[in-house]
């Protein structure tokens, strides 16, 4: 019995480790710091503790960036360390060539994105309306798909499986997954804009995602089971079609 406790741990202490190697591909966790004020929903997002988990219904926060009534484009300020810079501001690129949001460094003001090398691949999700961190740690996390990923939560989108009809899409294999993150898999009183449900989104959980065992399927395409899920190399033509949409982008 002892040894299988301990093995178990270990198990457990394995899955965590593997989220990094694994990063955002499979999900299988996120490691934030200890001692952090922020928790996290659905693995990544994190959410402050004096804000509303699920909508923002507080007229303190405006979830959606402001657009700019001269230039029309949506205007994200961030800081960056050095580290990886390049990666970074070429995932950023990506929402400058295909919507009307453009990531700007930051000179004053108040409410901005701080992109640090932290623990795990992490985000806010909208617009707070203060600093937020966008956690990307340098190993598993600084990756093309990864960054543009956690750059969408900042812009106010959850998960592509938590959709609201997300039940017609997919099938959740609860046994499988670890108990302790079956938050990670609830529906979500989302906003879908009008556009189809996306297997192909980098929003996406991978088809292992916080399984039991790196092979167990949590999440089962349907009626095709053999659909691809979980890419991590970009947007989609639906991730990109959606900013465009929420942001009200002209082109």
């Amino acid at each position: 019995m002892l040894v299988r406790m301990v093995s178990e741990q270990i198990w457990v202490k394995l899955c965590i480790t593997n989220s990094v190697i694994l990063s955002l591909f499979s999900f299988h966790s996120i490691i934030i710091s200890i001692g952090s004020t922020d928790f996290l929903v659905e693995g990544d997002i994190l959410i402050p503790r004096t804000r509303n988990a699920l909508k923002c219904t507080n007229k303190q926060y405006s979830c959606r960036w402001p657009k700019s009534p001269t230039s029309g484009t949506v205007d994200v300020p961030y800081v960056l360390n050095d580290s990886e810079k390049k990666t970074i501001l070429d995932a950023m690129k990506g929402f400058g060539t295909a919507t009307c949001v453009r990531f700007i460094p930051r000179t004053t003001e108040t409410a901005y994105l701080s992109i640090e090398p932290r623990y795990g691949c992490s985000s806010l999700l909208g617009r707070i309306g203060d600093k937020q961190v966008v956690s990307l740690q340098r190993f598993g996390c600084v990756q093309h798909g990864i960054i543009q990923h956690e750059l969408l939560h900042a812009l106010g989108f959850y998960h592509e499986h938590t959709r609201s009809d997300r039940d017609q899409y997919v099938r959740v294999n609860w046994q499988n997954i670890i108990k302790d993150y079956f938050i990670n898999f609830d529906k979500m009183d989302t906003d879908n804009l009008n556009t189809k449900y996306d297997y192909s989104s980098v929003m996406h959980y991978g088809r292992t995602a916080f399984g039991i065992t790196p092979v167990s399927e949590t999440l089962t395409p349907i009626p095709n089971p053999n659909v691809p899920i979980g890419q991590i190399v970009g947007m989609s033509d639906i991730d990109i079609l959606r900013v465009n949409i929420l942001y009200q982008c002209q082109n």
